[in-house]
């Protein structure tokens, strides 16, 4: 991601370690002393300004509506076009509904680049943590849900460590060795949470999906956590999410998959999140391939409407001119007759990146220098 700002922000600065240095001396260390490494002297003073301001102990890290509007942030990445996006989502249902069978389900048909029912994926690299499995389980199951043919991106693990407790680290190497990655299924949340007095408190619950969530959000990917409901049955079906309300209220979204009886082929799942639109897909079990299938689909029907700014912006990329860049005023004078300033262009991208990656297929990036904004427009390859 390229970060658009009209002043050089200053990093804030890491924390001292011992030695009884204070934190402003420590960070004047940090701030070469060297002037000709900055544009002017002035620039030079402003970074160390910003550096000792961060340091105090009452600072508060605010933006203005400006620099908030003039910031392109890193689009939301769509996993599974219209149904997952990056960030953490709670997958939960009762004991043996089928949960496990359809997580492999989305697992491998991310890997694979294969389309999910209806739904287009973006291939890449997936790590199930089946940690109520074994390997020779995993085997016969996906031989027979899939066939023998094999696949690289999809990764498994059957034992792992606990959250805050080394899992970071090891999730962390992985995605480091595996830059691909898109999703990483957690089977199941209680096999990853430390065992403690308070582990079925608000704060506790909350804080556990956080800590995924601050992963997922570090590096854009998502991160679908399999938890099991409770026996009590609610009006809301995602109030019978086991635990509390800290759970849904730190993640991104949730699906909850039914079954009337526990011995039905047919299933509901329910899915709701920031970032989706909520609805309901109707599924049946197959128990020779013991795969999901789609029979009906119930959508949102609220749509947002078009937006004719990036209608423009994406007919200038094609097949055979797949990336655009040049600045602000360039672009608007590409689109023609299109009465907009270059400020008010590049504000309507920064807002309207993840439509315009999600939608259109094109990655949007922005810089600033004194001269302007530079603007990059690439046309990503086309999803499965």
């Amino acid at each position: 991601m390229i970060e658009s700002n009209d002043k050089a922000t200053a990093p804030i600065p890491p924390a001292v370690t011992g030695g009884g240095q204070s934190q402003s001396q420590n960070a004047d260390n940090n701030i070469s002393k060297d002037k000709q490494d900055y544009n002017s002297e002035n620039d030079f003073l402003e970074l160390q300004r910003l550096y000792r301001q961060t340091c105090s102990p009452d600072y508060l890290h605010t933006v203005s509506l400006t620099e908030l509007y003039d910031t392109n942030y890193l689009p939301k990445t769509q996993v599974i076009d219209g149904l997952l996006c990056s960030g953490v989502y709670l997958f939960a249902g009762a004991p043996k509904v089928g949960k496990s069978f359809l997580m492999a389900q989305i697992g491998y048909h991310i890997s694979a680049g294969i389309k999910l029912w209806e739904y287009p994926v973006s291939k890449g690299a997936v790590l199930f943590l089946a940690l109520e499995d074994d390997y020779s389980r995993l085997q016969k199951r996906l031989s027979g849900m899939f066939g023998l043919e094999g696949n690289e991106n999809f990764h498994f693990a059957t034992h792992a460590k606990h959250i805050g407790g080394g899992l970071d680290g090891q999730l962390n190497k992985f995605v480091q060795e595996h830059t691909e990655t898109k999703l990483i299924i957690v089977d199941t949340l209680q096999k990853v949470r430390e065992v403690g007095s308070d582990k079925f408190s608000y704060g506790s619950d909350y804080d556990i999906i956080t800590q995924f969530k601050q992963f997922a959000d570090k590096h854009n990917i998502c991160v679908m956590i399999v938890h099991h409901t409770r026996k009590r049955s609610a009006e809301d079906c995602f109030e019978t999410i086991s635990g509390t309300n800290g759970l849904l209220g730190a993640a991104d979204g949730a699906f909850i998959l039914q079954k009337d009886k526990r011995t039905d082929d047919m299933a509901v799942l329910d899915i709701v999140g920031r970032d989706l639109k909520d609805q309901r897909l109707h599924l049946l079990f197959d128990q020779e391939r013991c795969v999901w299938h789609l029979t009906e689909m119930e959508k949102d029907l609220r749509k947002e409407p078009a937006d004719p700014v990036l209608v423009c912006v994406a007919e200038l990329l094609s097949l055979e001119s797949p990336v655009w860049s040049g600045s602000a005023s360039e672009l608007v004078s590409s689109l023609g007759g299109l009465e907009i300033q270059p400020n008010v262009m590049t504000r309507r991208l920064n807002v309207g990146a993840d439509r315009l990656l999600n939608k259109h297929g094109i990655r949007y990036e922005c810089s600033r220098n004194r001269a302007g904004s530079f603007i990059k427009l690439t046309l990503n390859e086309a999803k499965a």
